[in-house]
């Protein structure tokens, strides 16, 4: 659990290491008491106003995953619904402290969401995400920016159940956005076909934590021939997986290629399939970082 904190801290810094540091402030918002607080000391709940929003959607129907965000990323997921303390937030390596930093930071709390109907929690999870996405940001509100309307939002920061969440939040930032570019961290493909990863008995079932990014495909959601994994080292059902990975708009990093290109050969592939002008959706599943 420690290794996995300190992991999203690290992301956490990296997104928000910058040169300006100022003092932060709680804003409260009109969500207060209806959402729940999840982390201990970062101002909330929903903020009126807000750079980067940290929420969390503790909905795991299936295995416990993981999906965070930079200059052009406009939504990251992660996953632990666990309640987390702080007892810092500075990052040695980065020499930056993203809780003290220029970003307006808010916890926004949980949204609620059903255990017992993954369907409606799914809708729950989009329309919760969308009323956040749809608030003015603490940071450049009057500026143009690369949404829809020409307009900047806030950059959301999700902490959730399994990686199926990733599928309502990838409706609602395409509502705002249009169709994504995505930098997928994981150790699985999960753009598997329904009758392939769980039979899809019911087509409830048939969206989960190893399909999402096939409907979403499906959906129009992805921007074409423009998504990346990075650390995939799954077994499958057979090559044929690859090839539908690769009809869902995806290249594939293997894991084992940090041996041979190198954590800057990674970075390159990134880089050249996704592009640096357009708006980004990453999603980190933690066991990319650790096996266990």
């Amino acid at each position: 659990m420690l290794k996995n904190i300190a992991s999203v801290l690290n992301l956490l810094a990296l997104v928000l290491a910058h040169d300006d540091q100022h003092e932060q402030k709680p804003i409260q918002g009109p969500h207060q008491g209806l959402w729940y607080t999840t982390f201990d000391n970062i101002p909330g709940d929903g903020g009126t106003q807000v750079h980067r929003s940290i929420r969390a959607h503790p909905i795991d129907p299936g295995l416990v995953l993981g999906p965070v965000e930079f200059d052009k990323v406009v939504d990251v997921s992660t996953y632990s619904s666990r309640k987390v303390r702080f007892s810092g937030g500075y990052n040695v390596p980065l020499d930056a402290n993203p809780f003290n930093s220029w970003a307006k930071i808010l916890d926004c709390g949980d949204i609620p969401v059903t255990s017992y109907d993954n369907a409606y929690a799914i809708q729950q999870i989009q329309e919760g995400h969308n009323k956040l996405l749809s608030r003015l940001p603490f940071t450049n509100a009057n500026k143009p920016g690369p949404s829809k309307a020409g307009t900047t939002l806030p950059r959301i920061i999700t902490l959730g159940g399994d990686h199926t969440i990733t599928l309502p939040l990838l409706r609602s930032v395409v509502a705002a956005y249009g169709p994504i570019s995505v930098i997928h961290f994981d150790s699985h493909l999960d753009t598997w076909r329904p009758h392939v990863f769980g039979g899809a008995p019911t087509p409830q079932a048939s969206i989960n934590h190893g399909t999402y990014f096939y409907h979403a495909h499906s959906e129009g959601l992805l921007a074409n021939d423009s998504s990346i994994h990075a650390g995939i080292r799954t077994t499958l059902s057979g090559l044929s997986d690859y090839d539908n990975d690769g009809y869902c708009g995806f290249e594939i990093v293997e894991a084992r290629e940090i041996d041979t290109i190198g954590t800057e050969g990674i970075i390159r592939k990134i880089r050249e399939r996704v592009g640096t002008k357009k708006p980004v959706y990453l999603s980190i599943d933690i066991d990319t970082l650790d096996p266990a």
